[in-house]
């Protein structure tokens, strides 16, 4: 399958449907969550009065805590229509009288000639989803503001990114009993690696909530199904960024592990010279 296959919508894994399930788990504690998610990567002030763009939107969460954050202007950007929906409905429920513009669109479509520049571009978890990561990531970048911010989690490469590729590759093209095989095979697995070092599983999924505002059973389903899927190492990522004329401002990369359970994401903020 070749790269520019893979940016097509067919290629990937159904995210926006995992997004409009995902939507009944949303609460005030949920909101709370992606509020302080966001402002690990972003100062408050940098967000009040901003004019930020949401490129993978998904629930709309982040865009939601955005707006709540003070943001002047949100354009929430998805290329699943479920996901646009998603967004829709959130923010018409919790932010009704909001200036946001949700559309549908792939990051291969935005251009500042065509969408303008913003303060804040914010893509969480999305660009290594797109079958062309670092063109995507430089398509992204294009739309920050001299002295604007980028605030982006990609995937930490791992030994173990090989074999999770084509995990996800065989996730996206099954059927429904064997995705649920499958999910059942990695929360036993999961599960039993808690108990083995101390933890509830009941306790780790009740709390899960935290992480993000996310909820634990969309988050596998979204984790064993995210292809087309690449990774990359926090120094790649540091100079592909300073190769666009990229400051780092904030830098979470994750530590070494294997990457058995998942590879997880590594968070930055650059600032554009």
């Amino acid at each position: 399958m070749t790269g520019s296959r893979l940016q097509d919508l067919d290629t990937h894994f159904e995210f926006g449907e995992n997004w409009r399930d995902y939507l009944a788990n949303v609460d005030a504690a949920a909101i709370a969550e992606a509020e302080a998610g966001l402002l690990k990567l972003l100062p408050r002030e940098a967000i009040a009065g901003a004019r930020l763009i949401d490129i993978g939107c998904g629930s709309g969460l982040h865009s939601l805590a955005a707006l709540r954050l003070g943001a002047a202007h949100v354009t929430a950007v998805d290329i699943d229509p479920n996901s646009v929906a998603a967004t829709r409905e959130l923010l018409a429920k919790y932010a009704p009288d909001a200036a946001v513009d949700v559309r549908e669109a792939s990051v291969f479509d935005l251009s500042p000639e065509a969408t303008g520049t913003f303060d804040v571009v914010y893509s969480w978890g999305v660009l290594h989803h797109t079958g062309a990561m670092w063109d995507a990531v430089e398509a992204a970048a294009r739309l920050v503001r001299p002295g604007g911010l980028f605030a982006i989690a990609l995937y930490q490469k791992r030994p173990t990114c090989g074999a999770w590729r084509v995990e996800k590759r065989l996730y996206t093209a099954a059927g429904g009993p064997v995705r649920a095989a499958i999910r059942g095979v990695y929360k036993a697995a999961f599960y039993l690696g808690l108990l083995l070092t101390g933890r509830s599983p009941r306790t780790y999924v009740a709390n899960y909530k935290g992480a993000r505002g996310m909820n634990f059973h969309n988050d596998v389903h979204d984790w064993l199904g995210g292809y087309p899927y690449e990774s990359a190492t926090p120094d790649e990522i540091k100079a592909f960024f300073e190769r666009l004329n990229f400051s780092p401002v904030v830098e979470l990369p994750l530590p070494k592990r294997l990457g058995i359970s998942g590879t997880g994401c590594a968070q930055y903020t650059f600032r554009r010279n």
